[in-house]
């Protein structure tokens, strides 16, 4: 039976793995989004994470497809009240010829209260909800006061429009901030951070060095976004060997093909052999062992590779497995080499 976890010191329980739903509209249609949120509720899936600007970069595509892909999905299965829904705001929504001189896409971004209410009520028409239940702030505005941002979430929450809120691609430092601010000045706080974070150098060390211990000392709950690096971690990248067919090779290897990368990857195959397993279900299961974890956010493109992934939250690893892993991604490591 699964056990679902605790978000921070939030009253909402998750499932170990959310489904992340960016490529719905992009690289999975329609169709085959409902069957991959189908088998992930079957599983007993609870937790779908999306944000308003997913997926704006499709030529022609105002923003919102996935919202609105999620919403039909909801109304169509009569399961709402089963599902966390979480979605952001911050990113510049419409096409950037919208403005037609006047600079209104510049009013249609960023975490300013004018902005935020306004994307909010959006976002709930999309998805077809009342509320949405973790409200997040896909990442900094340093043009805008966190005072005047966590002062839009609060009338949000005051209102009956948003549960709980979040936050995504925060520093510690920002992190801190806002912390520091709801407290001072009564505002709702952050209950969770999105940070990328996974096994691969550098973006194990980013969350590990700061953010991590933030999350630990005030209880706030960890939902990473590609834990798996992009699909690095899925083995299907050998090392010295032609890029396999996937629409993000060309990144992966730009900005993850390393000798430390490497050896992480043969590792996770080495524990996979040893446990009945694959790569991606041993970082995912290495993962929901740190401190603070709450659920990290997979993606999906068909419904074998949901399943596969799936197959984690059966995994748990022993001691041995944990450390050598750890070991193999040590970013002091990585640092030395640079260094060198």
């Amino acid at each position: 039976m699964t056990t679902y976890r605790q978000l921070g010191r939030s009253g909402l329980h998750l499932f170990p793995l959310g489904l992340g739903t960016m490529q719905f509209g992009w690289s999975a249609g329609e169709d085959t989004a409902f069957e991959i949120m189908d088998a992930y509720y079957a599983a007993g899936g609870n937790f779908l994470d999306t944000a308003d600007i997913y997926t704006t970069w499709t030529p022609g595509n105002p923003g919102g497809v996935s919202e609105e892909i999620m919403g039909r999905w909801m109304k169509a299965r009569g399961n709402r009240d089963d599902i966390v829904v979480a979605t952001k705001v911050r990113g510049a929504m419409g096409g950037m010829d919208d403005n037609q001189g006047r600079g209104s896409v510049h009013q249609r971004e960023g975490l300013s209260r004018r902005w935020i209410l306004k994307a909010c009520e959006d976002s709930l028409k999309r998805l077809q909800v009342d509320h949405i239940d973790l409200y997040q702030a896909h990442w900094v505005d340093s043009q805008t006061p966190i005072e005047e941002t966590l002062s839009a979430f609060t009338e949000l929450v005051k209102r009956g429009y948003v549960r709980y809120i979040g936050c995504s691609n925060f520093s510690a430092w920002r992190l801190m901030q806002a912390l520091w601010t709801s407290d001072r000045k009564n505002l709702e706080s952050f209950v969770s951070i999105q940070p990328e974070y996974s096994l691969l150098s550098p973006t194990r060390a980013n969350f590990e060095r700061e953010l991590q211990r933030v999350a630990v000392e005030y209880g706030i709950g960890v939902i990473p976004w590609s834990p798996l690096g992009g699909g690095m971690l899925t083995g299907k990248y050998q090392r010295g060997q032609p890029l396999p067919e996937s629409v993000r090779a060309d990144e992966n290897a730009a900005g993850r093909f390393s000798d430390q990368n490497f050896d992480v990857v043969d590792t996770l195959k080495a524990v996979a052999g040893r446990t009945n397993a694959v790569p991606a279900q041993v970082a995912l299961a290495w993962m929901l062992a740190q401190p603070a974890m709450t659920a990290p956010i997979i993606g999906a493109n068909s419904v074998a590779q949901l399943q596969e992934l799936l197959g984690t939250v059966d995994l748990t690893l022993n001691n041995d497995d944990l450390a050598q892993i750890s070991k193999a991604s040590d970013w002091e490591r990585a640092r030395t080499e640079l260094e060198r």
